[in-house]
């Protein structure tokens, strides 16, 4: 039982581990886009956003909806920048830390 809690959650960070799929994430913090607007500001194919597309939703985190001919994508649970924000303040602190330790290599001499 807790090996299946634990594939389920690899699951859904595995939606989360490549940069296009984050990129998607914050585009539609803001509202609800089509497939032509994701393409065009993401600058990427039409095959490669659907796969992304497929991989967001069926982790739950993205939502369509048909209108005609036209596809609409949001964000389904908004908790998912409760999981984001606390990941990116762990790497910012990181990179302090990188920043930090290189700044103390360049003053060695």
């Amino acid at each position: 039982m807790q090996e299946l809690a634990y594939k389920i959650k690899a699951d859904f960070l595995k939606a989360l581990s490549h940069p296009v799929l984050l990129q998607i994430i914050e585009l539609l913090k803001d509202g609800e886009r089509n497939v032509g607007s994701i393409m065009k500001t993401l600058s990427i194919q039409q095959s490669s956003l659907s796969r992304h597309l497929t991989v967001l939703r069926e982790a739950g985190i993205l939502k369509s909806r048909q209108q005609g001919t036209v596809v609409y994508y949001n964000i389904e649970d908004h908790n998912i920048f409760h999981v984001l924000r606390p990941i990116a303040e762990m790497l910012r602190k990181k990179l302090k830390k990188t920043e930090s330790v290189l700044s103390s290599l360049g003053k060695e001499k």
